[in-house]
């Protein structure tokens, strides 16, 4: 069962790399990922914790999007280091 969300978004940030891959994505692509990256910051435990890490993977199966994240201590803030759509 997914937690439910705080009502309280987190503030998406975009690493390096991130933005890098971002650059190589199309406006529909760009599209699907800005959706996915709204339902992580209203509830950033939608991914599956990667082993041993802090990072969480969310894959959107219906709209073919991949981001790997994690966040902050305090969840304000929800660091993108990968985005795959």
């Amino acid at each position: 069962m997914l937690p439910e969300p705080s009502g309280r978004r987190s503030r998406v940030v975009m690493v390096e790399p991130a933005l890098t891959q971002l650059t190589k994505l199309t406006a529909n692509e760009t599209h699907r990922l800005d959706r996915a990256s709204v339902a992580i910051s209203v509830n950033p435990e939608l991914g599956t914790e990667v082993p041993g890490t802090l990072l969480r993977d969310y894959a959107d199966e219906i709209d073919g999007v991949r981001v790997i994240y994690y966040m902050t201590a305090l969840r304000t803030i929800t660091v993108v280091a990968y985005v795959e759509a």
